[in-house]
Order: C-alpha cells, then structure tokens, then sequence
C-alpha cells in the first residue's frame, strides 16, 4: 500500500487477503460492490510485486496496491457490461484498456470489477440489473454514483486505489457522499482507449482513494508518466482559494453548508487564503448549452448504435428516457451545442490562473436514503441536485477533486476546481488543503 501508516507493513499477497476476504462477506451490502472479481491473477501479480520489492526492484508508488476497476473498462476475456443487461450479449474483450494496461505494467494488483449504475449515467447509484451497495457510512442510503462500486471498495477495505470514470461527476460525487477523496482529471490527460464512452465530449478517468497523495500517484501512473514524482503539498502562500458564491449556493441541505463554512473557519485558520467570488458568468454559458441539449443523452446513444443496440426494452426507464431525449436533438443543434461549450472552456480558462482554485461544496446535499428515492420524480430530483455542483468541472473541462470535510455523521466534500489543463498543481493545492483541514482537526 503506498499510503504511510503507522501499521506494520504488510507484504502485498497480505493485504490482497485481506481485500480479498472483505469482498466476499456474509454482508450483502458490501457484497454487491463487486460485478467480477479476479482471485487468481490477483495473487499471481501479488506474489510478484512482493517478489520485486524483496529483490529491491520494485516497479513504483503503485507496485503492489490493490486496485479496483469501474465495470466499464476493457478487462481482457471479459465481457464490459457497464452495469447493463443489454451489453452482456457482447463478446469479451481482447485487450485490456489502456489504464489497466497501465495500472498492471506499474505493478498495482487488479482485484476485480466494480458495479456502476448503467451506463454510468446516474449519479445516485442505482442498479436494477446488478444491485447497488449501500453507503458504507450508512447502508440505508446511496453510495452515489455512477462509480458506486468503486468507492464502496476503498471505504469499506476492498482495495487501496480504485479506478472510476466522471462525465458529471460520477467520481467526486460518490466520494464526497461516502467520505473519500475523488480526483477528475482534464480531459485528454488520461487515455479512455477500452472503457465504454458515455459521453466523448465529457467523459474523464480518474482514482478514488482514501488521500490525496494515493490519487496523484494513480493519476501519474495513468497519464502514462514514466517516473512518477512523490506529491509535494503547495506552500500556504502560493496560492488561493475562490469561494464560488452565488447560484451554486443555492438548494441547500443545512448541515452541508454548515460543514462547508465551518471548513472555509477551519482553513483560514491554518492559514490558507481565501476570498468570495463568482462563477456565475461561466454558469451562464452553460446553461446556454444545457437549453439545447445534453452531451451525455446524444452521444450515449451514438455510442449504443454502434454496438448494434438500438432497442432500449431491457434498459432501466430512468435511463431510456434520457437516452430518448438525447435523440430528439438536431444534428445541427448538436454543432451549436460543440461550439457553445468550447466558447465556455476558453472564456473560464482566461478567468483563472494555475494558482487560483474555485472552492464549493461538491454536492448540495447528503447521501439520501434509498426510501426517498423510489418514486421517478425523488429520483431525477436527487439526481438533478448531486450533478448541479459537480458536472460545471465537465463543461468547462477543469480538473476536480473532491476532499472529505472533518465532520461527525453522514460525510460532506469540498470540491476543488482548477485551471484546465493544471491538474498537478491542483493535487499539490489539495494536498496542502487536506493537511491543513487535518491540523485544525488535531489542534
């Protein structure tokens, strides 16, 4: 495991067990978190590492942690169902993606497939096919999603890593409903050759882990960096934090903004410099795209027509009726929409510096209880209010992470919104805002 601790260091076939045996226990909930899960390769890639760390040789930061995979990417001899009953009819992959391949030449352990909502296109974390997790916080509540499966594996000991995508959100929201830390990447920085495409225009790869430091590790590992660097913490005085008021502070839960201001006291205490801002002249250019259309409806469908599928019967109706709406848009509305969003990426680009970051809560509210979700409209409400936030770092194509807030109870995040194209120096930034939300705490 490449996190310090202040535990014994465990051999990495040790810490697979362990893993191992938390996959498969009598509580169903956390049983659900996994759709495949690969006990013999990942002993056989376990022995190895620790064969290499013996001999002095290890491969990296990453040799010999345990990883998890989102079910929408390529594993070589199985089928990508990506949460849905439609695609199992699809023949195994041949290759595995891109990141795996990466992730294995790096030496991390790749203990199985995580359960997704379908088509990665929810945020809540729903399942009808495979089944859902419960929050590992909470059991009676979501984990969030679409990376549900992924969170609940680290959170609840499965794995060290585990590996998501985020098109809206679908890492960061997860991670800031169930505790941990959910870094999206720019998009272009990390191949998304073998994982299923929700969305071309938006779709990202990222880590979900347990710190920050765990996170810039599997991003460097992925981005296909040959000689991962350790993260160094920014210095308190390099840069500065932007409290994002106005709309995005709309739509509350109490106690979510409660730990959001009592983190900004927390903060500034520790030294960090924080001012008020606004983001809502980018927020306008996305709500000029958004009365056209969605990225995601449009071009999950294209992506279903060129499996061959194109009837919708075994798809979950939450999902159909999204997919349906995306096909009523014109093809030269979907050109407008193209252009109207790269007008919003380079406007917001030229409104921040690599050293500024726009801080809000990632989500307006906490992980909400499965019965309040049941009927279609709680549903596509809750949905609508964990996207809100986060899916703005998608538009405008900024890296995000998403940071745990010291809180008692159901866990709340801070989001984190850099500069397109400023991931590292945004992991560096959260890594100083992370420890100094932890010094507070311990003061």
């Amino acid at each position: 495991m490449i996190s310090s601790s202040e535990m014994p260091i465990l051999s990495a076939v040790e810490r697979l067990e362990r893993a191992l045996a938390r996959i498969d226990p009598p509580d169903a909930d956390r049983s659900k978190a996994f759709t495949a899960v690969f006990e013999g390769s990942a002993r056989s890639e376990a022995e190895a590492s620790d064969e290499r760390v013996a001999a002095g040789v290890p491969h990296g930061p990453l040799d010999g942690c345990i990883v998890s995979v989102k079910g929408l990417f390529d594993v070589a001899g199985t089928i990508t169902s990506s949460g849905s009953a439609v695609l199992r009819r699809l023949a195994p992959a041949v290759d595995d993606a891109v990141v795996v391949e990466r992730l294995r030449a790096a030496g991390a352990v790749i203990v199985g497939k995580t359960q997704m909502t379908e088509f990665a296109f929810s945020a809540l974390g729903t399942n009808p096919h495979d089944g859902m997790p419960g929050n590992p916080r909470d059991r009676r509540r979501v984990p969030g999603g679409s990376s549900s499966g992924a969170v609940v594996s680290v959170v609840d000991g499965m794995a060290e890593i585990a590996i998501g995508s985020d098109t809206g959100g679908s890492i960061r929201i997860p991670a800031s409903l169930s505790g941990a830390v959910g870094f999206k990447p720019t998009s272009g920085r990390i191949s998304t050759v073998g994982a299923f495409s929700l969305s071309s225009t938006l779709d990202t790869i990222g880590p979900i882990a347990l710190n920050v430091s765990d996170c810039a590790a599997a991003d460097q590992v992925m981005s296909g960096q040959v000689s991962p660097l350790p993260l160094r913490a920014a210095a308190l005085d390099t840069f500065r934090l932007i409290v994002a008021r106005g709309r995005l502070f709309e739509r509350w839960e109490t106690e979510v903004l409660e730990a959001f201001e009592n983190g900004v006291r927390r903060l500034r205490a520790g030294g960090v410099h924080i001012e008020d801002e606004s983001m809502d002249a980018a927020l306008d250019d996305i709500a000029r795209i958004d009365r056209i259309g969605m990225f995601p409806s449009i071009e999950l469908g294209a992506t279903l027509r060129n499996h061959g599928i194109e009837c919708l019967d075994q798809v979950d109706p939450r999902t159909r009726v999204r997919i349906e709406a995306g096909a009523d848009v014109l093809a030269v509305d979907y050109v407008r929409m193209t252009r109207a969003r790269q007008a919003a990426v380079d406007s917001f680009e030229n409104t921040i510096a690599d050293n500024e970051v726009f801080i809000v809560p990632t989500t307006p509210i906490r992980a909400p209880l499965f019965s309040l979700i049941e009927s279609d409209v709680s549903f596509h409400e809750a949905n609508g209010l964990l996207l809100r936030n986060s899916r703005v770092a998608n538009l405008l194509d900024c890296p995000a992470i998403s940071l745990p807030l010291p809180i008692g109870g159901l866990p709340v995040g801070l989001m984190l919104i850099g500069r397109r194209k400023s991931d590292r120096r945004l992991l560096e930034i959260a890594s100083c805002v992370e420890e100094a939300l932890q010094d507070v705490v311990r003061l």
